[in-house]
């Protein structure tokens, strides 16, 4: 037998081992386009503007907090109605949901049951399951959400819960107490909690890189959600909220908005904030709470009546006044977007019904004015092009109905727009509320006008 020489062989296998790179490389490259043609898909940030597949992104959205619930297979969920909810959305132009993505096990009474997260580390797996389909049918319907990942709020468990397992006490009602400062400092502490904070990147990670059980795709990877939301309205503390706790609210931002970045370059990151009002009204807070190179345009609510601007037991003798300050507050943060040079999206505001009622059965003159002058507000800035990048009311109760007296949600009622921690049927739009439903559909027309 004929003796190859270990350099001869060497030098075959050097150029067998070329060959097979080449090839390899010629994969590896082939399959780059694809993975960066499926990012295409995702809604990016050009300018102060949103963009998706390289035509103009103007949000025309709804809050439906709930969604994940009704995707559950068990008895928590209600997919046929899910279905004839999105499905309604879409006709009205809706584009955009913003869902709440985890929630918090807790005893209190204004706080939604069951929960996604049982204890530190203890998921419910059906109601992520719920989460999942809930994507799936988005993306069927070419519709995009917005995940937010905490609450500064009772109603789904949120900070406060997160404080009571770290110290083992009772999470407290400002529902039942009326100690909203108290609690609000209670829900401000978790941003200085090692141990709040370490289970809290666990669980945006179990989120982020979660792969979805229906369509087995990677969250990351997910082209229908356009932002992971860092809170629903987190706040530096209360209204005596000193430098320093500001300061570890900024840096908190930082952190976290940096942390889902390395788990997920290719999705938006937002705060959740309210504004001016959910920074105790400082605008250099809000400013410095948005800089951040990992947070990608601004969010802002407006709330006239839980801010005492108009009173809803006397409409009219309020409401030149009232409107004066919701209009100035709404034009202002559009200049604030243009002065950081990012999109700005107004999403929560709404309106109780004629008197203050809760019944489905009440007229809703009021809250339609409302709903129309928004729109008007924001359509100016919208047409020219300025930072408003679209909207998401508060929210959408749909089909949902309440049999109850005192209209208070308890365990196994329909999940509505309202949560467990207001009255059912206080802010939130039915599918049988036509004349606002009217309004919001002849403003989506105008929102897609733009989308081309």
């Amino acid at each position: 037998m004929k003796t190859i020489s270990y350099f001869k062989t060497a030098r075959y296998m050097g150029i067998w081992a070329a060959i097979l790179s080449f090839g390899l490389s010629s994969v590896a490259l082939a399959a780059e386009p694809k993975k960066a043609d499926a990012y295409q898909a995702f809604v990016k940030v050009k300018g102060t503007q949103f963009e998706k597949s390289g035509k103009p992104y103007y949000i025309a959205g709804t809050n439906m907090w709930y969604a994940g619930y009704l995707g559950a297979a068990n008895k928590v969920g209600n997919r046929a109605r899910l279905a004839k909810e999105l499905d309604t959305l879409k006709a009205l132009g809706v584009n955009n949901l913003r869902v709440l993505a985890v929630s918090e096990k807790s005893d209190i009474n204004s706080v939604v049951k069951p929960a996604t997260t049982n204890g530190f580390g203890n998921y419910d797996e059906e109601l992520l399951k719920g989460l999942d389909y809930f994507m799936a049918e988005v993306a069927k319907r070419d519709m995009t959400v917005v995940l937010y990942l905490n609450n500064y709020w009772q109603w789904s468990g949120g900070m406060s819960q997160y404080m009571s397992w770290v110290d083992g006490k009772p999470m407290q009602d400002p529902n039942v107490t009326k100690d909203w400062e108290g609690f609000m400092a209670r829900s401000a502490s978790f941003y200085q909690s090692t141990k709040a904070q370490d289970e809290y990147r666990k669980t945006i990670k179990k989120i982020v890189t979660r792969v979805n059980t229906v369509t087995g795709k990677t969250y990351a990877d997910d082209a229908a959600i356009l932002s992971w939301q860092l809170a629903n309205e987190p706040r530096p503390g209360n209204s005596n909220a000193t430098d320093k706790e500001k300061q570890i609210y900024v840096d908190w931002i930082n952190g976290v908005t940096s942390y889902i970045k390395e788990l997920d370059p290719h999705h938006l990151v937002s705060t959740g904030s309210e504004g001016l009002m959910g920074s105790v009204r400082d605008e250099k807070l809000f400013i410095d709470a948005h800089t951040s190179k990992n947070v990608d345009y601004l969010t802002y609510h407006m709330w006239i009546r839980n801010w005492g601007w108009i009173d809803k037991t006397n409409f009219a003798g309020t409401w030149d006044a009232g409107w004066a300050k919701g209009e100035e507050y709404l034009t202002s943060h559009i200049a604030i977007a243009k002065k950081i040079g990012k999109p700005i999206v107004l999403e929560e505001f709404g309106l109780d019904r004629d008197a203050g009622a809760y019944d489905i059965k009440a007229t809703t003159q009021v809250r339609d004015k409302f709903y129309q002058q928004v729109f008007n507000v924001l359509w100016t800035p919208m047409k020219k092009g300025e930072p408003i990048a679209g909207y998401n009311f508060w929210a959408w109760n749909g089909a949902a109905r309440t049999s109850r007296p005192n209209y208070w949600w308890q365990e196994g009622d329909d999940y509505m727009g309202d949560p467990p921690q207001e009255e059912q049927g206080m802010y939130g739009i039915f599918d049988s509320d036509a004349s606002t439903i009217a309004i919001i559909k002849a403003f989506n027309a105008k929102i897609h006008s733009l989308n081309k």
